[in-house]
Parts: C-alpha cells; structure tokens; sequence
C-alpha cells in the first residue's frame, strides 16, 4: 500500500499569501495595464495584502455582528457658543442599526438641510448639524431626532450666541437753547449686553440730577437738563464686550 504524501500552506493570519507561482493569473486576457507587472515576492506588496485582507474582513465582522435594534444615543449633544458671522456645530455619536432616519428640530420646528442649516454625517456613529453665517436668531434649544424602524430616541443642547459690541446707530448732532433739554440717543447690541459709557471732550461724564444716562436692551439715552453754555461740546457715547469694542461721536452747540 502506498503512503500518501501530506502538503501544508502557512497563511500569515490566516490570510493567503500570494507567490511567483501564482503570477500571471488573471480572470479574463488584458486585465492589467499594459506593460504593468507586479513582483509578489516583494515584502512590501505581501505586506499590503495582509492590511487590505485584514481590513476588509473586519469591516465585514463588525457589520454582521451588528444587532438590530431601537437607536441610543452613546454621546449626548453639547451647548455650543456661537459667534456672530461665525459658524456652530452641534454633534452627537449614536448607535442604530438598520441605519436611522435623522431630523434636526430649533424650538419645535423642523429645519431642513440646506445653505443655513447642514446636515452632516461625518462616520456611521456621528450625525452632526452645522449652523452657518451665525445671527442672534440663532439663539435657542436644539433637537436631533433619530429613528429606525425598532424605535426612535432624541437629544436636545443649546446654541448660545455672541455679538461683538456695536454702536448700530450713532447719536445726532444736536443746537439747542440754553435752558432746554437736550437729548443724545443711540442704538447698540452685543451680547453679552455691552458696557457703556458716554464721554464729553474725552472726560467720562460725572452723572447728576441735571446730567445722567440710560441704558436699554437696545439703545442707551443721554439727557442733559438746563442746558449751559459749557455744556457745548464733543460728546462720544462707547460700548465694550469681551468680543470687542465701538463708539460714535455728535456735537452739541448751546445757542
């Protein structure tokens, strides 16, 4: 009886290494690019081969293993700053398998993907919404909403805006009579709400029961009472935030 004889292959990670025996192979004539060959002794190539295997079948692992189910939410949404002119992006990493049906919300009313409001999907874990060309409007509290057909879940986060302070509308030269009231108005906005200050000749203004200021959400009022002649002047209202600074200038001439 004759014995037969047993053969062994050695695969790297369980993964086939091709060699010079299997060079030439190909599923049908001219598959390569002409004038192209491939040295598969080449430890850098085998090397290659292992990697992209390797991958390949991870990538495939990781899919099957995947279990059907409701979406969850593995990092929730974050409050976000938002800079005037700027851009935010609120994102969140979930799970859900098949993959889910996504829906941003601001204040309970749907946004829809387009030049303001962006839908991203930067991997199959994070979904993202970008906010773009900032405005105080953009102000508010923010939903995601992720569904599959197992069931649905949502996270919600705020956008806080901030406005650089700015002095909207400067106040008007004014000519008034001695002994009148003369008014000085301005519109400002910043967020954090602006300091202000008003200034004459460059001297802060020493506030009293004939001279004193107000200030709004949106504007700030100079009054001056009795009015003197030493009241004529250069009058600069300022206002400053940690995102910056503005002022505006009129004049004032008693008559």
């Amino acid at each position: 009886m004759g014995l037969s004889r047993l053969s062994f292959k050695f695969f790297p990670n369980h993964i086939r290494v091709l060699t010079s025996s299997d060079c030439g192979r190909c599923p049908k004539e001219g598959c390569g690019p002409p004038g192209c060959t491939l040295n598969i002794n080449d430890p850098q190539v085998q090397e290659a081969a292992i990697r992209i295997q390797a991958s390949y079948r991870g990538h495939r692992s990781r899919k099957e293993l995947r279990e059907k189910g409701p979406p969850k939410i593995l990092q929730e949404l974050k409050d976000v700053v938002l800079v005037e002119g700027s851009a935010a992006k609120l994102e969140c990493r979930v799970s859900a398998f098949p993959d889910p049906f996504i829906v941003w919300f601001k204040e309970g009313k749907q946004l829809k993907d387009g030049p303001k409001y962006r839908y991203v999907f930067e991997d199959p874990d994070f979904v993202a919404l970008v906010v773009r060309d900032g405005v105080l409007a953009d102000l508010g509290k923010y939903t995601v909403n992720i569904k599959n057909p197992f069931g649905e879940t949502s996270g919600s986060a705020c956008i806080l805006v901030e406005v650089p302070a700015k002095v909207s509308k400067g106040p008007d030269n004014v000519k008034a009579k001695r002994g009148t009231t003369v008014v000085l108005k301005a519109e400002i906005r910043g967020e954090p709400p602006p300091d202000v200050a008003w200034l004459k000749d460059g001297d802060d203004i020493e506030e009293d029961d004939r001279v004193f200021f107000d200030v709004g959400d949106t504007n700030t009022i100079l009054t001056i009472k009795n009015a003197k002649l030493s009241d004529a002047g250069k009058y600069e209202v300022f206002v400053e935030n940690n995102l910056g600074t503005d002022q505006s200038f009129a004049r004032v001439d008693i008559l």
